[in-house]
């Protein structure tokens, strides 16, 4: 099976300094997008040692990794598999869940996570599940605000809140890492200039530095990336699964970096969504409607040789002249966002796309 590991990297994790006083915004970074049911098992397998449990009884998403070692003076520092991830191979985990109370997010934090994404699915459960959101629906109803006015105004809320825990990671790593993202409206995945003026009234509602507007990888909205980069906007470019559209989006994260006419870009950032575990949903179908032994040999292995070979492009595209000039204004690498990471079918192992793909500058 291929996997990141066995491919060549210009930043190999040995290389990396596993002291916590080393700067973080030094080192590469790898994105693991979590979901709350595999993230403690699959991060417990990744580093030996350390062991980590998931409390099935509550009805609520819980982290609970052990793990701790002495510090110099003989005090315990509390640490994590997801510090190790980060110090000893550069890997951020990101944790795709977010409700009231956004406190709830500090026990994360303080074991390790680094960042949040957020999509309209997970607010429409988080608000409807919940009665936290119920006293400032009420008001906006009230005040006369129509649905979907109320729904924005809920999330921004969220987001903003979110953001403000982050903001120290987002500051010590010089804008590597901290940030939480949230998505246009998904009736905008056809409409080019919609989505772009969305990202850009997000943007500006939104008002802070570590946020991320998320935008979807579909072909009307590719141009869409473009223009929002060229306006010096962050973004998460999400629902990737294929190499042909992670290139297209590679070249309009360029494109909008070359169109900005900013003299300094690495205040503009960016990450690529690329789904891992859906490629496997679509392609065993197909593997299990050809039904030799051959075939059914190959169920669960497509998924991590394309996110293999993306990361293969990742390499070719982030190099030579054309992005060496941009680097020179300060420009920083749109890095590869693993999404999609718990496996949907229940007979494969919850490291299926984890362990294979941690891993430095992705």
């Amino acid at each position: 099976m291929a996997t990141i590991s066995k491919l060549s990297s210009p930043c190999p994790s040995s290389s990396l300094r596993s002291s916590i006083g080393h700067p973080p915004s030094s080192r590469p970074l790898c994105f693991l997008d979590l979901r709350p049911r595999t993230a403690l098992r699959s991060l417990a397998a990744a580093s030996s040692g350390l062991s980590a449990k998931c409390d099935r009884a509550s009805s609520r998403s819980s982290l609970v990794v052990k793990c701790s070692q002495n510090g110099a003076n003989g005090s315990v520092v509390k640490r994590t598999t997801l510090h190790d991830l980060y110090e000893r191979e550069g890997q951020s985990p990101w944790y795709d869940n977010l409700c009231r109370p956004v406190t709830d997010l500090l026990p994360l934090i303080e074991s390790g996570v680094r960042g949040v994404t957020s999509n309209p699915a997970i607010f429409q459960k988080a608000i409807s599940s919940s009665n936290a959101y119920n006293d400032q629906f009420r008001e906006l109803v009230q005040s006369g605000k129509d649905i979907e006015t109320a729904y924005w105004e809920l999330v921004v809320k969220d987001i903003q809140d979110a953001c403000k825990l982050f903001e120290t990671i987002y500051d010590q790593t010089d804008g590597g890492d901290g940030y939480v993202s949230v998505e246009v409206s998904p009736r905008l995945a056809d409409d080019t200039e919609g989505t772009v003026e969305a990202a850009k009234w997000l943007h500006k509602v939104v008002d802070r530095s570590n946020v991320y507007i998320k935008i979807p990888a579909t072909a009307p909205c590719v141009p869409s990336i473009k223009q929002v980069i060229s306006n010096g906007i962050s973004v998460n470019v999400t629902l990737i699964f294929s190499l042909a559209r992670y290139e297209a989006v590679i070249d309009a994260y360029l494109d909008g970096l070359e169109a900005s006419g900013l003299d300094d870009l690495s205040r503009v950032t960016s990450v690529a969504s690329f789904f891992v575990s859906r490629v496997d949903t679509l392609i065993d179908k197909m593997l299990e409607k050809i039904g030799t032994p051959e075939a059914l040999d190959l169920r669960g292995k497509a998924a991590v040789a394309q996110a293999a070979l993306a990361y293969k492009l990742y390499q070719k595209k982030f190099s030579g002249p054309r992005w060496e000039a941009l680097v020179k204004k300060g420009a920083k690498k749109q890095r590869l966002l693993w999404a999609s990471t718990s496996v949907k079918n229940p007979a494969y192992p919850d490291t299926l796309y984890v362990a294979p793909l941690i891993g430095p500058d992705t």
